[in-house]
């Protein structure tokens, strides 16, 4: 048997494939793009290198523990569970792309008519596509039953929060006591944790 074969015969991983090809089927009819806007706080792009490091080294890191059998955690129930935390990540990450529209930019960057979105999924979290990427992170990871892949979670952490502090700087600036107004409500990215 391939190793292409070993990896379909379990229903987790296959169901993974399917969630992964419907997760990005949707995300071909958004709008997101790379843009630096009207203004740009380019002191943290050095975080799309760090995400971009964590995520290939968990693109494949928790597969190879998976079929090596090392550092995994047993049981097919882990397995699901991870399948179910990745497809309910991937529609967490992909909501606020679809909300923001043309305002949602993999940069750190004010776009032109940007406005402030205080409704729907921003009612109670400031960064809902973050709580995505992490669930969705951790997801896989799981699929995979990979203690690895959790600890890449974990190392996910620094750089967002870096991330989510300079967003709330640039959006501050931007939008001021409404801004202020809109964070004493709400929660960066877990309600009642942080």
């Amino acid at each position: 048997m391939g190793r292409l074969d070993a990896f379909f015969a379990n229903p987790a991983r296959t169901a993974l494939v399917i969630v992964t090809a419907a997760m990005a089927g949707v995300a071909l009819f958004s709008s997101a793009k790379l843009s630096t806007g009207e203004r740009e706080d380019r002191s943290n792009r050095w975080v799309i290198g760090a995400l971009g490091v964590i995520g290939f080294l968990s693109a494949r890191l928790p597969a190879y523990t998976d079929r090596k059998e090392c550092w995994t955690i047993d049981g097919d129930v882990v397995r699901w569970i991870g399948v179910t935390l990745y497809a309910v990540g991937g529609a967490l990450r992909l909501w606020p792309v679809f909300a923001l529209g043309r305002r949602f930019s993999g940069l750190v960057a004010i776009q032109p008519g940007h406005t402030l979105v205080t409704d729907g999924i921003y009612r109670t979290i400031r960064n809902p596509s973050y709580v995505g990427l992490l669930v969705l992170s951790l997801g896989w990871a799981l699929a995979f039953r990979s203690l690895a892949g959790v600890l890449l979670v974990v190392l996910m952490v620094p750089p967002l929060i870096a991330r989510i502090r300079s967003e709330e700087t640039l959006l501050r600036s931007q939008f001021g006591e409404a801004y202020a107004a809109y964070c004493s409500r709400t929660w960066r990215l877990f309600p009642g944790l942080y």
